[in-house]
This record gives structure tokens, sequence and C-alpha cells, in this order.
């Protein structure tokens, strides 16, 4: 993936990490081609999809070190509960991160429009769930908050209701 997305840091071209980060997003797609869920989130957080390489997973939950990020851990523990973690596709609407290596920011809308391509592709046959206003604002559908910032409960509510 050899995207320019306005000022976003292409994890997957840039740094020293760039080959293994693309073949460990195209092994995870390759695994979750069938998955009938796109669950779509805002962008790639610095401590999570930014090292790790896949949308809302941190390096900790891949290889048992590194940073954690708590996004991830209640994305994947809320998919596990509900038995659905295996059906669903992770992806973020702007693929590579808005931000710094130490920080996130909000993507432009620039961002968000040069990021929607990516998600509509993935999309095609899939039921989407955005998670957080701006992926619900860019694609509609069924509104899930965000589990960041004391939102955990509500998104385990969220996606509960819009996915059983």
């Amino acid at each position: 993936m050899s995207a320019r997305i306005g000022a976003t840091f292409n994890f997957y071209r840039d740094g020293d990490r760039a080959a293994l980060l693309r073949d460990r997003l195209a092994d995870y797609l390759e695994r979750r081609a069938a998955a009938p869920v796109l669950l779509l989130g805002e962008a790639p957080g610095y401590r999570g999809t930014r090292i790790s390489g896949i949308p809302f997973t941190s390096e900790r939950q891949l290889t048992g070190s590194g940073p954690a990020e708590a996004t991830a851990t209640l994305v994947h523990r809320t998919l596990a509960d509900l038995g659905v973690a295996r059906e669903v596709l992770l992806w973020n609407l702007v693929p590579t991160h808005p931000g710094d290596a130490g920080s996130n920011r909000r993507p432009t809308r620039a961002e968000i429009e040069a990021g929607i391509p990516f998600a509509l592709e993935l999309a095609c046959g899939r039921e989407v769930v955005p998670i957080g206003r701006l992926a619900w604002q860019a694609l509609g559908g069924v509104y899930v908050r965000h589990p960041a910032h004391g939102g955990a409960l509500a998104f385990r509510n969220g996606l509960r209701a819009a996915l059983l």
C-alpha cells in the first residue's frame, strides 16, 4: 500500500517496519476475506495500528510485547465476548496515521475523502458498522460510539445491537 493521504504517515510504505506491516496486513486481509461485517473506525492510533499494521490491534496483542492500546483491547474483548470475532473485518476510514509517533490528531476532510475509496472497496458485500462519528458521518449506517474516552459500555451495547 503506497497511498499518500494528506499529511498522514503511511507506515505500510515508510519506516523500518514497513515490509513487516505490509505482510501482516496482507495476511490479515486474506484471513478475513469472507468476513460478513466491516467494523470501520476513524484512523490508526499511534500505539495501535501504526505499530502493529492491523486495524484496532496493538503490537502487544500480536506478539505479547510492545505497546498496548486501550481501544484495541476493548474492541477485541467485545468481539470475543459477543462471539463474532471471526465474522468481522477491522478497518479504518483513513488507513494511514494522522499524527506523529507520540500522538493522534483528527483526520482532515480531505484525508477522510481520500480514505473512503479504500473503505468502500472493503465494504463491498459486507454489513458496515461505523465506529465513532467520523466513520458514521462518512458512510452512514447504524452509529456505534467509539470506545475511547469513557465510551466502553456504550460501544459494547451499540455493537451488540448492531450485530446481534
